[in-house]
């Protein structure tokens, strides 16, 4: 036995140098790892080369029975390099966790021959490349791989339906194209399966009957068309389904309602149809439920009552009618609700005011009455406090309750577009928290009240169009975060005060049509952040700012001030009065020389008296010329058109002649009076442009404002006069920020005009092909003119108008750089909406055209529109014109920049005036977005509410708007 003991002493250094290169296998293999990273925070420190084992190692755990390394987990180091083959060493590692880094390169195909391997998380890092289709070829005992948040592209390998261990698979935020692989619902152990965010299309193939543990399915955001799997219910143990964002139809399929454990459905943006069942008011597990964006009609079911655990609903944008369900109120654990952008009407419930709701959105809607605050402190006291609450463009008819300072805790306030009467309460200025007041486009009067000052992380205050008197509060200054000040077209008095000038993070401030006095503040130049003041149509005087943001202003942000004077209203500014200039036409004595009164009387005159003399003789002269050239004009115009006739109807203003002779002016609202007189209007010297429909003229209305008249050229085509009136009505009512109004016409049997509002800064075909390089629209300005353009097609297919004649000539852009969509609707003032009249008013529209204008069985649909839409998108990226002439050949735009993307070069086709000055993650999804509005096939097209959501999603990461909600 000693002799045993004795042995086995004498043997145990051999025996440890023998185990010592297993050991030192997986020191060796996480040193070469290392050997080709950077790590900038100085992470992997602790791992030395010198080391017998890396168990104590930052990242690194080991199995503590073998010491041999399971578990690698360096998420979050900024670690960057290639995830190298020093890895493949670790031959019991278990859990390798590489996320949130900053790896490149392409995934090793050979990790998952790691003998143990059960979990890959390469999530959140820029690899890129191909999922390798060897990678699940021999996976082993793998059960978990991510790959999310990366740069991958091409198809879901078909071999991941080989790896039956698989529970669950993240591939989600990447650029993965293609169909789903025939075989993936072959993993039958599965139960998570994250997609989201790719672009993958086609529809979802039926068999997922085989996945009875799935658990969390999220296809979200990509371009899936076709219906849902029929047989979706039958994973019973589903609690999470998101299908939102993509172009799905039909209805919401039954088999849906055997899920009683789902906890989340999420269907928004897509194109269902039809009403909500009643059974999905059974699926009681629900926590939140989103079907908004759709085509949904109907009734809100009753049955949603049932939901008591639900925190979320979201039903907006889509086409309910009738009232929200009293039912409601039984779902007590409701913090949001979204029901904007329906046809809902009725009054405000009640109940809205009693849930502890935090967040109330019933926007866009038909909603009348008053609304009912009188629970408003029970709402405050509970479940933390309504935080928005959202209520803007409906018919409430109500005054804002005094009481609204007890929502201590609202960041969002939206009452805006309604018919709100009375005074804003004092108690305003307790809204300590809120972000966004917006009560515009209402009827409130008096003053605003210096409580506004206590509002103090005010960001957007909007009370514009109302009939607010008194002056700016100059306690406004309190509220020190303060980028949007809009308080234009109220009957505000007063001078601008001074203290807005402390309001260093001032954007925009709109002041335009008040009865503003006095001067502007020299302190103004201090906002150095400021990009849009506009304080036309008011009384102030002297001298403009200079300096800052002053020195580049729009004329016509100040126009409609004859006092202002400076360089650019073109008006200099007189400081010093010279004294009086003595002259003696007797006297041969130089000026200011003494002379006999015996020789003539002295006359005495200033520089100003001389100069107003020599106005005045310019003045009758110009008036005497005028008239002259007036009178040779009227008497041409009276041989083409009968002078303007007064016409009857409280709703108008009108002309003031009562000669039945005359032609019928009408205005939709405001002085119906031209400032140059009628025979002005069409003078060739202020033609701004010429269509398909017509020329296009400026004038002056009398009260100072400009207008586009347009002289329809279809004057043969033209419906009868009750006919052509009760169309063009009907587009005066239509009012949207980015459409062009129509402020009026005037009708001869021989003569059609329209009378538009005037835009400013010209057409965007001239602001992206016309700059000769002396200015360049930025990425976020052509962004911006894109969601707009975008938004005004949206309402009007909403309101079932489609334009047929889109093209950038007749989109134009405001002073504030936002599209206004213009020539709408003027299809409907043709006898019939033939093709072939259509094709031939708006041949000018070359390259915009859809396809379906060439074939006579294809229905012309509002996905013509979004045909010339996404043409439009393609000139606004790349700063091209649909067609391009060249010397030898025709370029057209859509191919062009199809066959680029298709080679891996999309981002050459962007406009060189950017100078790679853009965000390729959003430039690149823009062309895509672009190209599929093109589709040449119309049902392939989507509408232009998913299109705004899309962009939407495009220009805003999905967590920040998350965090929003």
């Amino acid at each position: 036995m000693a002799f045993k003991l004795f042995f086995f002493i004498l043997l145990a250094p051999l025996l440890v140098r023998a185990l010592e290169p297993v050991f030192n296998d997986d020191v060796l293999g996480l040193i070469v790892f290392k050997a080709g990273l950077r790590d900038p925070k100085a992470k992997l420190t602790s791992w030395s080369e010198d080391d017998n084992n890396p168990c104590s190692w930052v990242g690194v755990k080991c199995d503590p029975r073998t010491n041999r390394v399971s578990e690698l987990v360096l998420d979050g180091f900024s670690l960057s390099g290639h995830v190298g083959r020093g890895l493949l060493r670790l031959q019991f590692l278990q859990i390798l966790s590489l996320a949130n880094n900053n790896f490149t390169g392409t995934i090793n195909p050979d990790l998952p021959h790691l003998g143990s391997l059960q979990v890959i998380d390469l999530s959140q890092n820029s690899l890129s490349g191909p999922i390798p289709d060897e990678f699940f070829m021999q996976c082993g005992s793998l059960r978990v791989v991510s790959f999310a948040r990366n740069n991958l592209t091409g198809q879901i390998p078909q071999s991941l339906s080989i790896c039956q261990t698989l529970v669950a698979v993240n591939f989600s935020s990447n650029q993965l194209s293609g169909k789903l692989p025939s075989g993936i619902w072959y993993l039958r152990g599965l139960q998570a399966l994250d997609l989201s965010d790719n672009l993958l299309e086609g529809e979802v193939p039926e068999g997922m009957e085989n996945l009875y543990d799935l658990r969390v399915i999220n296809f979200r955001k990509n371009w899936f068309s076709g219906k849902l799997p029929w047989d979706i219910g039958s994973c019973l143990l589903l609690k999470l389904l998101d299908f939102s964002e993509n172009f799905f139809s039909g209805s919401i399929p039954e088999s849906i309602q055997r899920l009683s454990s789902c906890s989340s459905l999420s269907l928004q943006g897509n194109s269902f149809a039809g009403q909500i069942p009643n059974w999905l008011g059974d699926l009681r597990s629900l926590e939140m439920l989103d079907i908004s964006g759709n085509n949904f009609s109907g009734g809100i079911p009753s049955s949603f009552g049932n939901l008591e655990l639900l925190e979320k609903l979201n039903l907006s944008r889509n086409e309910f009618t009738g009232s929200l369900p009293e039912s409601l109120t039984n779902c007590i654990k409701l913090l949001a609700i979204d029901v904007s952008h329906n046809l809902l009407a009725g009054k405000l419930p009640s109940w809205i005011f009693k849930l502890g709701i935090q967040s109330v959105s019933l926007s866009g809607n038909r909603l009348s009455g008053s609304a009912e605050y009188s629970s408003l402190t029970s709402m405050e006291a509970s479940n933390g406090g309504l935080q928005v609450l959202d209520l803007s463009s409906n018919e409430f008819s109500d005054v804002l309750p005094s009481d609204i300072g007890v929502l201590s805790r609202l960041q969002f306030l939206n009452m805006s577009g309604n018919h709100l009467l009375g005074s804003i309460p004092a108690s305003i200025g307790k809204l300590k928290t809120a972000s966004v007041v917006d009560l515009s486009d209402n009827q409130l009067n008096g003053s605003i009240p210096s409580e506004i000052g206590g509002v103090v992380s005010l960001k957007e205050l909007r009370l514009q169009k109302n009939f607010l008197t008194g002056k700016i509060p100059s306690q406004i200054e309190k509220c020190s975060s303060l980028t949007s000040l809009m308080l234009s077209q109220n009957n505000l008095t007063g001078p601008i005060p001074a203290a807005i000038a402390n309001l260093s993070n001032l954007q925009y401030v709109d002041l335009s049509l008040n009865k503003f006095s006095g001067s502007l503040p020299k302190e103004l130049t201090n906002l150095s952040h400021l990009l849009y003041f506009n304080v036309s149509h008011n009384h102030l005087q002297g001298d403009l700012p200079l300096g800052g943001f002053f020195n580049t202003i729009s004329p016509s942000s100040v126009s409609g001030n004859p006092s202002l004077c400076g360089s650019v209203v073109n008006r200099s500014c007189t400081s010093v009065h010279p004294k009086p200039i003595v002259l003696n036409p007797n006297s041969s004595n130089p000026i200011g020389s003494s002379s006999s009164p015996t020789h003539g009387h002295k006359i005495i005159f200033s520089i100003s008296a001389l100069v107003a003399i020599g106005a005045a003789a310019f003045i009758a002269i110009g008036v005497i010329a005028v008239t002259v050239l007036n009178i040779h004009v009227r008497s041409s115009v009276s041989r083409s058109a009968a002078p303007l006739e007064l016409s009857g109807g409280e709703d108008y203003s009108c002309s003031p002649t009562t000669d039945p002779n005359y032609g019928k002016l009408v205005m939709f609202s405001g002085d119906a009076d031209f400032g140059a007189g009628t025979q002005a209007l069409l003078n060739k010297d202020c033609e701004l442009g010429r269509g398909g429909f017509g020329v296009v003229y400026r004038t002056v209305l009398r009260d100072g404002r400009s207008v586009a008249i347009k002289k329809l050229t279809v004057s043969s085509l033209i419906k009868s006069q009750e006919d052509f009136e009760r169309e063009v009505k009907g587009l005066g009512k239509i009012r949207h920020h980015n459409l062009v109004a129509l402020e009026g016409y005037y009708w001869t049997p021989s003569l059609q005009l329209l009378i538009y509002e005037y835009i400013p800064c010209g057409s965007l075909y001239k602001n992206l092909h016309d700059g000769l390089g002396k200015s360049c629209l930025t990425w976020r300005q052509r962004f911006n003119i894109i969601l707009g353009m975008a938004k005004g097609l949206a309402h009007l297919h909403q309101i079932n108008i489609i334009h047929y004649n889109l093209k950038s000539t007749n989109v134009l852009i405001d002073s504030s750089g936002a599209p206004k969509v213009g020539d709408f609707g003027l299809a409907r003032l043709l006898p019939t909406l033939d093709r072939c009249i259509l094709s031939s008013k708006i041949q000018s529209a070359l390259g915009y055209m859809a396809p379906e204008f060439a074939c006579q069985t294809v229905k012309i649909t509002e996905k013509c529109d979004v045909y010339g839409f996404g043409i439009l998108v393609l000139e606004v990226v790349t700063g091209k014109r649909p067609v391009e002439y060249m010397e030898d050949d025709v370029v057209v735009l859509c191919d062009m920049v199809r066959g680029a993307l298709e080679e891996g070069r999309v981002e050459e086709c962007l406009d060189q005036k950017l100078l790679g000055n853009f965000p390729a993650d959003e430039a690149i999804p823009v062309v895509k977005l672009g190209l599929i509005c093109a589709s040449q096939v119309p049902s392939n097209r989507p509408d232009m509410n998913e299109v705004i959501n899309i962009l939407e999603l495009i220009q805003c990461p999905s967590e920040v708007q998350e965090e929003l909600e």
